[in-house]
């Protein structure tokens, strides 16, 4: 499976974007999706994550009520709105998934640690101005 990440840029403090992920296969239909981000001279972080149908989603503290993740089977694509933006979101961000997260029902704090992933996209650019 391959991941490419997109939607990253510029924007002002309080400003949205809207990142994208579209999987390579089908398969990732099946498969529950985390985000991640990485911001310089820090350790990559977990953001969000959304289960294989869309029924079940699990945020950091961080970004809880400000971001929202989804996805469309359709165009086998998970988002991640980001609203409110702060410049502590700056960051590289990234998307990853994995065959053992096929078919869960829920995503939870496991969902949160890098270990959980075996594919990972190649990032996306976004920094926040105050």
């Amino acid at each position: 499976v391959q991941l490419q990440a997109s939607g990253g840029g510029l924007v002002q403090a309080g400003g949205s974007l809207r990142l994208s992920c579209v999987a390579s296969e089908r398969t990732f239909t099946t498969y529950s999706m985390g985000w991640f981000r990485q911001a310089p001279g820090k350790e990559r972080e977990f953001v969000a994550a959304i289960n294989w149908n869309g029924g079940s989603t699990y945020y950091s503290d961080s970004v809880k009520g400000r971001f929202t993740i989804s996805r469309d089977s359709v165009k086998n694509t998970v988002y991640l709105q980001m609203n409110s933006l702060k410049p502590e979101d700056t960051a590289l961000y990234y998307c990853a998934t994995g065959p053992a997260k096929r078919f869960q029902v829920t995503v939870g704090d496991r969902e949160s640690r890098e270990n959980e992933y075996d594919y990972w996209g190649q990032g996306t650019q976004v920094t926040v101005s105050s």
